[in-house]
């Protein structure tokens, strides 16, 4: 019996070695798998999801360049803007100082503001900014050779290099530019600035602010203010608010002191706002929210929610108001009904998932909980490969415990509904919309824009940890890597 249990024991050894050997195998080939090279395109990873449409022949590996997809070259530019990136250091109103990256000495950069329809050409220096920069102009549907996405649309452009952007306003709308260029530590460190596009004869108002919420060094800020600024204004007067929320985060403003409307969300106004008050605004990372209100004869606050950050009105800007915000601002309801071009009735030419989820894995070879598209660690994601003209359906789905601001470049999204209740409210387009642990969106878009298009959390964190994916029009190709020996490295 003694050398029958020797045995079986000798045999279960050898068996647990051996397992022990095909884990760790498994483990190496997991590591060795999700390892990037040092340089590749983003046409070469992913699997191509084609949502039920014709796959199209030939592949995906000729046709036009994104280096073609430009605005304009010929023709005076209406509104011509020069940015030049650089470090420098400024000082908060608090006298607190950061070493930050910069357009023109200053962040947020110089704000930029134009008129639908106009040529805008913006050329963009670097001074010395080590790793580069770009200029990606958020929300606005440009031309994909104009989308300033290092190694996708175009090259990072270096210490002593230019870029020129050109492109029409097409839309009316509150945006903001930034760095695509490493963008998880150069947006975090200072290089953005609020765009805005006015209508072609815009109506008069008394203020029209822009508001760029922004963290510096673990200190919130409103334009770069990390105190309550204080401004005197007629009673009576017209007052236009652009919040922009620039961090990863959601930022929630309150407005105290009067009633007021939501006139648009992400650069697209809503139908028949009603006046609301005492409710908290939620903006996404990367989102914007434009509110409108008549200035009472008794102070107004614009505060930014759990810090000493706002802007009063009217006010001395030392004292706080005592009331709270009794309710959240709700997107879905908000607003009256109001035709589409397309709406959840419609016939979809293609429909995809996309669906957030964690586990454990390798993400270019670093081991960790890892974001997951579709159950795949980065490369290893989805693309999404639609054809100019789809009408085009997702659902996007959070199955992880933290919010993700889903940004898509070169388009707006209907949102068709919520957890399975549709949209009653005004239309509600969006460009980075947030989503809550364990939410569920139903979006659609007409595929109009051709390109090759981002698709990320804007949690830029999330997007340089891999959550990130691209959307891919048949026959569009890009020339441009990323990559070390590029020097060009998105996110």
């Amino acid at each position: 019996m003694g050398a029958v249990r020797t045995y079986a024991l000798r045999a279960l050894g050898g068996l647990i070695g051996v397992a022990g050997v095909l884990v760790l195998g498994w483990i190496g080939w997991l590591w060795y798998e999700s390892r990037l090279p040092n340089t590749y395109g983003v046409m070469e990873y992913g699997s191509h999801d084609h949502g039920g449409g014709p796959v199209p022949r030939g592949g995906h590996h000729s046709g036009i360049s994104v280096a073609d997809l430009r605005g304009p070259r010929a023709g005076a530019a209406d509104a011509r803007f020069t940015l030049t990136a650089l470090n420098a250091t400024i000082r908060l109103a608090s006298g607190r100082e950061v070493e930050a990256l910069t357009f023109d000495g200053v962040s947020p950069g110089p704000e930029l503001r134009v008129r639908q329809g106009e040529l805008v050409e913006v050329t963009l220096l670097n001074e010395d900014v080590a790793q580069g920069v770009t200029i990606h102009w958020h929300g606005v549907d440009v031309p994909n050779g104009e989308d300033g996405v290092a190694g996708v649309t175009q090259n990072a452009v270096l210490p002593g290099q230019r870029h020129v952007y050109r492109f029409r306003a097409e839309q009316v709308g509150t945006f903001w530019y930034h760095s695509h260029q490493v963008s998880s530590r150069e947006v975090r460190r200072g290089l953005f600035g609020a765009f805005v596009i006015e209508p072609a004869q815009p109506t008069r108002i008394d203020l029209d602010l822009a508001l760029a919420a922004h963290t510096f060094d673990g200190v919130a800020t409103l334009n770069g203010n990390d105190g309550f600024q204080s401004r005197k204004i007629s009673s009576g007067a017209s007052v236009r608010l652009r919040l922009l929320n620039t961090d990863g985060t959601p930022r929630r403003f309150t407005v105290q002191g009067t009633q007021f409307l939501v006139l648009a969300l992400d650069g697209t106004d809503l139908n028949e706002p009603t006046l609301i008050e005492n409710e908290m605004l939620e903006i996404a990372g990367g989102g914007r929210v434009d509110i409108a209100f008549t200035v009472p004869l008794a102070p107004v606050w614009i505060t930014l929610a759990e810090t000493e950050v706002g802007l009063a009105l009217n006010a001395d800007g030392v004292t706080r108001p005592i009331t709270e915000a009794s309710a959240e601002f709700d997107p879905s309801s908000y607003g009256e009904p109001a035709e589409t071009p397309f709406n959840a009735s419609n016939r979809f030419d293609r429909r995809f998932e996309l669906t957030i989820g964690r586990r454990p894995g390798f993400l270019d070879g670093r081991p960790g909980l890892q974001w997951t598209i579709n159950g795949g660690i980065f490369p290893h994601v989805p693309v999404f490969v639609v054809r100019e003209g789809d009408l085009v359906h997702v659902t996007i789905t959070n199955d992880t415990d933290a919010v993700h601001p889903m940004h898509r470049h070169g388009h707006h999204l209907l949102v068709l509904s919520r957890d399975g209740a549709p949209v009653s409210g005004s239309p509600w387009w969006t460009d980075t919309l947030n989503i809550e642990a364990g939410e569920r969106y139903e979006v659609a878009f007409r595929a109009d824009n051709p390109g090759i298009w981002m698709d990320h959390c804007h949690n830029l964190r999330h997007a340089a940890d891999g959550l990130t994916m691209h959307l891919m029009y048949e026959g569009v190709t890009t020339p441009f890597k990323i990559g070390d020996t590029t020097h060009n490295e998105p996110e």
